[in-house]
């Protein structure tokens, strides 16, 4: 599989998990700007990295804006949700139990 081989969804994300090893989950994740801004609050631990695009994501009180190569670490139980996304964003998504 090639990280890049991808087609841009017209709304919303789509959600690919690369693998899931005892407390390891990776996902790509394709993004349109065009989406639901939808509050998380999971029981794992999510670092997040932006391979190609932008987006604004509210956490707890603070806003932040990823570029392409910045990450993130989102502590478990931490409210956050994407405020703003550029089309065509591509993340990597890494769950950690």
């Amino acid at each position: 599989m090639n990280l890049f081989d991808y087609i841009t969804p017209k709304e919303g994300e789509r959600f690919n998990t690369l693998l899931e090893h005892k407390n390891i989950k990776i996902v790509r994740i394709i993004s349109a700007s065009n989406f639901e801004s939808t509050l998380y609050c999971q029981t794992e631990d999510e670092w997040v990295v932006v391979l190609e695009g932008a987006a604004r994501l509210r956490i707890g009180e603070e806003e932040t804006i990823l570029n392409r190569g910045d990450s993130l670490l989102i502590p478990a139980h931490t409210p956050h949700r994407i405020v703003e996304m550029q089309q065509g964003t591509l993340w990597l998504a890494i769950h950690i139990n």
